[in-house]
């Protein structure tokens, strides 16, 4: 009898024959075009690993002998539309209904010492395509039109084991390609493999090649981790092999020293713990916070990384990091800014950054009604993702605190719904609008305009709504003392 694992790349090969039988009837006139002018043609990469885990694809990508201009002319038969916007790279695109597919001719990529991109020199064999992939489990392909099946590197092997191997040694496949070494922490995130011995080693050695990658390839590859179902993982290899010094160095600053008597946590482990949380309170795709949240993620990830700059002993051993919150935010900005994050996300990642402590006044007292106003008009748009960030971020081992933090967080949401449902918090603006207020101090537009709207808005915050002749009174009141 077979053992279990022998058992298993068969068991990957049945799972693979199911998914392939469907992208057949799409694929096999295109096969059958490019064999007619004399070309091969095998689908690569991401689409054959993810048939072998039984996943399926409108997006699909192929190897060719065939040079760009030939392709273009047979891919102008066969689709729908067809682009080439990635003709440098010997790419060229097509759609058919609902199928999008990118065919590459044979190629080699390598980075010159000091370039951040690759020069591009095109091969002549689907062996040696394969061969300067980047991982052996993207270096399988399916011949096409009779769906031969090609694995040079023991590729399935690799998936079936649930490791990370190169198909040529490490060092020359990240040295022809630097970015690799992310791809193999996002890998670790996105498959759950671990990576081999010697990847490792070389993903020790050279991480600071890294650098001459561009920050948004860098950033992209980033995302994909933290959007991926086990980001920890990824993010703990970075770490390990030097990658986070490189690429997000506020992560392993994190990794503070732990005083002999444990008077504070562990910031490092505590983020990565939050992040995992945090993910848990996402939602499904008609809540709040559908999963995967890219801003929770990075802001639950981000949240403490002022901590190493503010922290400070105390006398009587204790520990403190005061105002860790407003510094985190301004180092969280700049650097998602250096990685080429749009303004809406590094915005809103600060954002939650800068607000995930103000929560923990309510337990030390009962906060006025104003005070729950300012917390929702502060989160603004912000608020679902702040509660599912405020509630990650209680990772005491003490039940009771825990408890008693949880059960004070939903006494506040319990305030938020029942004085929005009055008054709603969702916008909350003064009771008089510009005009209005214009009209009973008899003024024209100007700066006074916009300070007796501030006036207002603090009155609706403290007070919550008022009658409008209420608010002309206090208003007149204002511009009387003003005077």
């Amino acid at each position: 009898m077979p053992t279990p694992e022998a058992q298993r790349p068969a068991q990957l090969m049945r799972t693979a024959l199911g998914v392939l039988a469907g992208i057949a009837a799409d694929v096999d006139p295109l096969g059958d075009l490019f064999a007619a002018g004399g070309h091969e043609i095998a689908l690569v990469g991401g689409p054959v690993r993810d048939a072998f885990l039984g996943r399926g694809s409108s997006d699909l990508d192929f190897a060719t002998s065939a040079r760009p201009e030939q392709t273009e002319a047979i891919l102008a038969r066969w689709g729908d539309a067809v682009w080439d916007v990635g003709r440098a790279f010997g790419t060229i695109g097509a759609g058919r209904g609902d199928v999008v597919v990118e065919v590459t001719t044979y190629r080699t990529e390598a980075y010159d010492a000091g370039s951040r991109k690759p020069a591009v020199e095109y091969g002549d064999t689907l062996d040696g395509d394969l061969s300067r992939r980047d991982f052996t489990i993207n270096a399988m392909a399916v011949r096409l039109p009779d769906l031969t099946f090609v694995d040079p590197h023991h590729g399935l092997d690799d998936l079936a084991a649930h490791v990370l191997r190169t198909p040529v040694s490490a060092e020359q496949s990240f040295d022809d390609d630097p970015l690799r070494m992310m791809r193999a922490a996002r890998f670790a995130a996105q498959l759950r493999v671990d990576v081999a011995p010697d990847v490792m080693a070389a993903m020790t050695a050279m991480a600071g090649r890294l650098a001459i990658v561009s920050a948004e390839r860098v950033q992209a590859e980033l995302t994909k981790l933290l959007l991926a179902p086990a980001p920890r993982r990824g993010l703990e290899l970075m770490v390990e092999t030097g990658l986070a010094d490189v690429v997000l160095p506020e992560l392993p600053a994190m990794k503070l020293e732990i005083d002999e008597h444990h008077r504070h946590k562990d910031v490092y482990e505590h983020s990565l713990t939050v992040l995992d949380q945090a993910i848990d309170l996402e939602t499904g795709p008609d809540g709040p916070v559908p999963a995967p949240d890219l801003v929770l993620r990075l802001a639950a990830l981000l949240h403490d990384v002022g901590k190493p700059a503010t922290r400070r002993n105390e006398p009587g051993g204790r520990v403190s990091f005061h105002h860790h919150e407003v510094v985190g935010a301004k180092l969280a900005r700049k650097r998602l800014a250096a990685l080429r994050y749009d303004k809406a996300t590094i915005a809103d990642v600060t954002t939650l950054i800068a607000l995930h402590l103000r929560f923990h006044g309510y337990g030390d007292g009962a906060w006025t009604d104003s005070a729950v106003r300012r917390y929702v008009t502060d989160a603004g748009p912000e608020l679902e993702r702040l509660h599912r960030l405020t509630r990650a971020d209680c990772t005491t081992r003490n039940r009771r605190k825990a408890e008693r933090l949880s059960h004070a967080y939903d006494d506040l949401e319990r305030r938020i719904a029942e004085l929005a449902e009055k008054e709603e918090l969702a916008a909350i603006r003064p009771d008089l609008d510009g005009a209005a207020i214009m009209a009973t101090l008899g003024i024209g537009p100007g700066p006074v305009v916009g300070e007796a709207y501030r006036f207002l808005l603090e009155l609706r915050m403290e007070r919550g709504p008022v009658e409008p002749d209420v608010a002309r009174a206090e208003l007149l009141a204002w511009w009387a003392a003003r005077e």
